[in-house]
């Protein structure tokens, strides 16, 4: 990296830390063609926790035969739960909370859908039939003491369904709030969201009555907008951003859904708006350049690029 750049230039109107949970073993790897080994996973997990990133997705306990690049998770928890960091899995139902509980999850993830298309894809269920089925797994992982997210896709467009009005983002984003969720992740799962798209569905779920303290934001970078809806989100005061390392992932059920916002492109920018992160960028991007050749192909984020290329 060159010395002191990227400049820092503060904005007072911005969070003065965010927090970036990292989800590239779980929400890159899953779309894969092929299995990673249980070993670099392992490996991926320990060097973006050492890179000083607090929170890592490790993997999900949803049935093999619906991601079969995530089969390993019993394997592969046990490898990492020791890590000193926090390491949420996602769980579908309760038989894959049964199976994170067994091997020591302290925290979980349930995983619905803002319009029906997406549900029906997804979960082959309606958006309300899911809700139904999560209401008990979100219930016996509080109880259990685990701390509960709950993800929303498509909250700014569908592929079948085209533009997705606000009132029924925000109805099912209180439904997981009334249920007992401690985080809300709003996902713009085709990567169609634009700034101002943004504020308006922040600004309708605080006048619902969710506060903006337990929103999170979860973009893709189809069209070029992710870091500034995450810039949009961070002046309406979400401290929370989702973000796969190196770029990776996409979405199984959603064909025209490119990559998540790159970790190391998201920390570029924060470090350079003086928002504290606890990220390493150097060793973030030597990270994602080292699980790019295990996968054998170069890292989609342009920051990993850029550095990449000045260090060669």
């Amino acid at each position: 990296m060159t010395p002191g750049l990227p400049m820092t230039v503060s904005d007072p109107a911005l969070p003065a830390r965010v927090r970036i949970h990292e989800v590239g073993p779980r929400d890159g790897l899953q779309n894969e063609k092929t299995a990673v080994p249980t070993a670099v996973k392992a490996e991926f997990i320990s060097r973006l926790a050492a890179a000083g990133l607090s929170t890592v997705e490790a993997t999900s306990f949803v049935h093999p035969k619906w991601v079969p690049q995530l089969a390993d998770a019993e394997e592969l928890f046990p490898r990492v739960r020791d890590l000193p960091v926090r390491l949420p899995v996602l769980v579908p139902n309760e038989r894959g909370l049964d199976r994170a509980l067994a091997l020591g999850a302290r925290e979980v993830a349930v995983f619905a859908s803002a319009t029906e298309s997406f549900a029906k894809a997804n979960l082959n269920r309606t958006v309300d039939e899911a809700l139904a089925m999560f209401a008990p797994t979100v219930t016996r992982a509080i109880e259990a003491g685990l701390k509960v997210r709950g993800y929303l896709s498509m909250c700014f467009g569908d592929p079948w369904e085209g533009a997705v009005p606000i009132e029924q983002v925000v109805r099912v984003t209180k439904a997981l709030a009334d249920m007992g969720c401690d985080e809300l992740s709003l996902g713009d799962t085709i990567g169609v969201a634009t700034p101002g798209h943004v504020a308006a569905l922040l600004t309708a779920l605080n006048a619902a009555g969710v506060p903006t303290s337990r929103i999170a934001v979860h973009f893709h970078d189809t069209y070029g907008q992710a870091l500034s809806n995450t810039l949009a989100a961070l002046r309406h005061g979400v401290t929370t951003v989702d973000a796969s390392a190196g770029g990776l992932g996409g979405c199984p059920y959603a064909k025209s859904a490119t990559g998540n916002l790159a970790t190391e492109d998201l920390v570029w920018m924060l470090d350079g708006l003086g928002v504290e992160t606890g990220v390493d960028l150097a060793a973030l991007t030597a990270t994602s350049g080292w699980m790019a050749e295990q996968l054998g192909r170069p890292s989609p984020s342009r920051t990993v690029r850029a550095l990449s290329h000045k260090e060669s």
